[in-house]
């Protein structure tokens, strides 16, 4: 049986190979407890939040292009403040909902933390239930200049997770996370 005073691997050097404004990709070499030695590639990323904005039956979806895929694809709200990694998540929750809906949320509450690839990248997000919501203006960031937003009902959104058509990772967790809360 292992030790919990040791540590399963030791790393025994690190480097950057490339980073840009969104990630960075290091190699660390590793020792493991028995000895031998190994070689970890993974992407640091900044957290991010998902926003699951309900009103009346209603949750409300963007959608945009999506470039690794090359794909529109429709899934919540979400995102990460690169610059600023300091701020609250639920500020970030907030911000990002208005930037990309133009919807404002009286209540904003956190119902999840989670990984989508911790084999892989370091990154984890929060998932948000935004409610009491009231129409403000939207101001996305260049990056997001295609985005379309709109309100389905729930249940539309639910047989559109089955057939494929939301095929977002995130936003399907953050909506199996909410049924699993009773939340919608």
């Amino acid at each position: 049986m292992a030790n919990p005073d040791d540590p399963d691997l030791t790393t025994t050097s690190s480097r950057v190979v490339y980073e840009n404004r969104w990630m960075r990709v290091r190699e660390d070499r590793i020792r493991r407890r028995d000895g031998t030695e190994g070689l970890y590639g993974f992407i640091e990323k900044t957290d991010f939040v998902v926003v699951a904005a309900v009103q009346d039956g209603m949750l409300h979806l963007v959608q945009q292009y999506r470039y690794p895929i090359r794909q529109r694809q429709w899934e919540l709200p979400q995102g990460a403040w690169e610059g600023r990694p300091e701020a609250r998540p639920e500020d970030v929750a907030r911000g990002e909902l208005r930037e990309e809906t133009g919807l404002i949320a009286s209540e904003i509450t956190e119902v999840g933390h989670l990984f989508p690839l911790y084999g892989t990248s370091t990154q984890a997000y929060r998932i948000f239930l935004a409610t009491g919501l009231v129409r403000g203006e939207r101001s996305p960031d260049p990056e997001e200049q295609d985005l379309v937003t709109r309100a389905f009902p729930l249940a539309e959104v639910e047989a559109m997770i089955l057939d494929g058509t939301i095929r977002d990772a995130a936003t399907v967790a953050a909506l199996g996370m909410l049924r699993l809360r009773r939340l919608v």
